[in-house]
């Protein structure tokens, strides 16, 4: 089986992207069984960042972020998707000649994000098309998605399904998607969606004291340190359960509903705990980022091996347009 996934690369890796893709998709990566192919999407970054240099230094971040947490570049596929834009973006204008409109002016993301930012380009309006041709290019059965992602797979499957009914049902293969249930959204540290574009996110590879200062961000209510807190609705507790063992998780809660625990001690205890979680993480990236020529190595052995299958999908498809 096929698996497919990607990460913009809008900035460094953060917790939300670690928990809720890459350590999911490595998991998958390690059944024999399967194909895995995790691919940088600089190409996506470009509707939120301009700065070249920014760009090429989050590109490297992301890709030791990946190699860091036990991605095998060797056994899967594992590049950037701009060193094969040719393929990615002629595949994208086929599909765009089959995209109604209101599709993509009703994406959920589009209208969220476009009431949030100032630089409403084209290329957002225009992302879900882009992301069905990074999909169906290397002919992917399953895509891991978090909950806010599946309307963008439910549309890469109807452009599919419209697609093969024009030119035959063997054309593009029509993914489907995987949602973990356990970990649909991860908390940024205002409550919201961890992201990039809304500046809530925890960067596990920065500095213990930098770490510090970013736990210490997180979004509490004003209940005094005496009285008891609700777990359920507290930030601080939500990460704190992703990451902390089952009976961590059971202590920290007794506390808070018993009283006499101040979200200062819960802070304190989720920066111990991400600190202790991703040790080995935090000094295989700083390695990485030392070695960039390695990695650059490592990139371009994977666009080479993916080169293929992409120029073979487009080659097929080609053939049915009778191009």
């Amino acid at each position: 089986m096929r698996i497919l996934t990607g990460i913009q690369a809008s900035g460094r890796p953060h917790l939300g992207n670690v928990l809720g893709a890459i350590r999911p998709a490595i998991e998958l990566s390690k059944n024999p069984a399967n194909e895995s192919f995790l691919f940088i999407a600089d190409l996506h970054t470009l509707t939120s960042l301009k700065d070249g240099k920014q760009l090429r230094e989050n590109t490297y971040a992301i890709a030791a972020a990946w190699l860091a947490c036990g991605f095998d570049a060797d056994k899967n596929f594992f590049y950037r998707q701009s060193r094969l834009a040719g393929y990615h973006t002629e595949l994208m204008w086929y599909l765009s000649c089959f995209t109604p409109f209101p599709m993509l002016a009703n994406g959920h993301s589009f209208k969220e994000k476009s009431e949030k930012l100032a630089n409403v380009n084209a290329g957002l309006f225009t992302y879900p098309v882009l992301q069905a041709a990074d999909i169906m290019l290397y002919d992917a059965h399953l895509v891991p998605v978090g909950k806010d992602q599946r309307q963008h797979l439910e549309m890469t499957r109807d452009l599919g399904g419209a697609f093969n009914n024009q030119y035959g049902e063997d054309t593009l293969v029509i993914p489907e998607a995987k949602i973990d249930e356990t970990v649909m959204v991860i908390p940024g540290t205002d409550g919201q969606k961890m992201s990039k574009s809304y500046g809530n996110y925890i960067d596990i590879f920065v500095d213990e004291k930098d770490l510090l200062k970013a736990v210490k961000k997180i979004v509490t209510d004003a209940t005094p340190l005496e009285e008891p807190k609700n777990p359920e609705t507290d930030n601080v507790f939500k990460l704190y359960s992703l990451v902390a063992t089952n009976e961590e998780v059971e202590e920290m809660r007794a506390k808070y509903l018993a009283g006499g625990y101040g979200y200062g001690h819960a802070k304190q205890a989720l920066h111990q705990v991400l600190v202790r979680e991703f040790a080995k993480e935090r000094e295989l990236f700083n390695y990485y980022m030392n070695n960039i020529p390695e990695l650059e190595q490592k990139l371009k052995e994977g666009e080479a091996k993916a080169e293929v299958i992409a120029k073979a999908t487009i080659e097929r498809v080609r053939e049915k347009m009778n191009f």
